[in-house]
């Protein structure tokens, strides 16, 4: 049996789902990818299909592409992440299997290492095997270190694209993240490089006049605002986050980027969010708003002070 980091795939496995391994066992799922020959102890190997790295989109099951809703229905065995809307699970078949595998800053995670030994087991004993991944597999999802480890393992590897919550999350507040009347592009940027991660040139980045889509940085907003400030950015440069975008607790906050992390804090903004800075933020109508309401207080406050 293999284990990995002195915990036996099979437990871990029942644990995730639940259930106890003789129970997981005879469901009858396990058994799919292949039958016995008759009594000579050994198997008789069936079709090893390929794993499926799925993009589940921001959250909204209408959001998901053709190819991911087929993908999804065909399977025996999910693994999915913790930012996965619950209404794209439910497009899952009552006889599919779904493991658990998040990751979340602060919390416990799952091993990666883990995951492709999961993965590989799994799609070795014939089950249809999906992974399934918040936005884009291939956008700050490890799917390249995973679609590397299947093909190490001699495993076949499918890459169905989502629509990423750097799309996403800025146009369900009407923010285009290119325009040329404002930027020549857009930088897609992680705020939390992690563990043996690069972490990015924010000076450079604050010299680019690109549009800035930022991943997993709600915690770090701070860090980031200054870091681009010294860089040259302007305190003054439209900036919002947007929290669980296209699902029913999303949240906005639209500010400047000197303002910003005071604004979060103050706005109490969960993750998972994104962070989006530039001149493109004041395009929508939205900021507008916001950007009139907050002058308004700000010329009462001056008046009041003056009285």
């Amino acid at each position: 049996m293999t284990s990995l980091m002195g915990i036996e795939l099979d437990e871990l496995d029942a644990a995730v789902c639940g259930a106890a391994p003789d129970e997981r066992a005879s469901d009858g799922h396990a058994m799919d990818g292949h039958a016995m020959d008759g009594g000579l102890g050994g198997p008789l190997a069936r079709k090893v299909h390929a794993v499926s790295l799925v993009g589940a989109g921001p959250g909204d099951p209408e959001l998901l592409t053709v190819r991911a809703l087929k993908r999804l229905q065909q399977a025996d065995v999910v693994l999915t992440d913790d930012l996965v809307d619950p209404r794209v699970l439910a497009c899952l078949p009552a006889s599919a299997r779904v493991l658990r595998v998040g990751k979340r800053g602060g919390c416990v995670s799952t091993e990666q290492r883990f995951i492709h030994e999961l993965m590989i087991r799994e799609a070795r004993a014939g089950a249809r095997v999906v992974r399934l991944k918040g936005g884009d597999p291939f956008v700050f999802g490890r799917g390249g270190e995973e679609a590397d480890a299947l093909r190490e393992a001699g495993m076949a590897v499918e890459v169905v694209n989502g629509v990423s919550a750097g799309l996403a999350a800025p146009a369900s507040v009407a923010v285009p993240i290119t325009d040329r009347r404002c930027t020549p592009g857009v930088a897609f940027v992680t705020g939390h490089n992690g563990e043996h991660g690069r972490a990015p040139d924010w000076a450079a980045l604050a010299q680019s006049r690109l549009t800035l889509v930022i991943y997993m940085g709600l915690s770090r907003a701070a860090f980031i605002a200054s870091a681009l400030q010294a860089g040259g950015l302007s305190a003054d440069t439209p900036a919002v986050a947007i929290s669980a975008a296209h699902t029913p607790h999303q949240r906005d906050c639209f500010s400047t980027l000197g303002h910003l992390a005071a604004d979060i804090a103050l706005a109490q903004l969960p993750s998972p969010a994104l962070l989006v800075i530039g001149e493109v933020v004041a395009l929508s109508p939205q900021w507008r708003q916001w950007w009139d309401a907050d002058a308004t207080r700000a010329s009462v406050q001056a008046w009041s002070s003056g009285a």
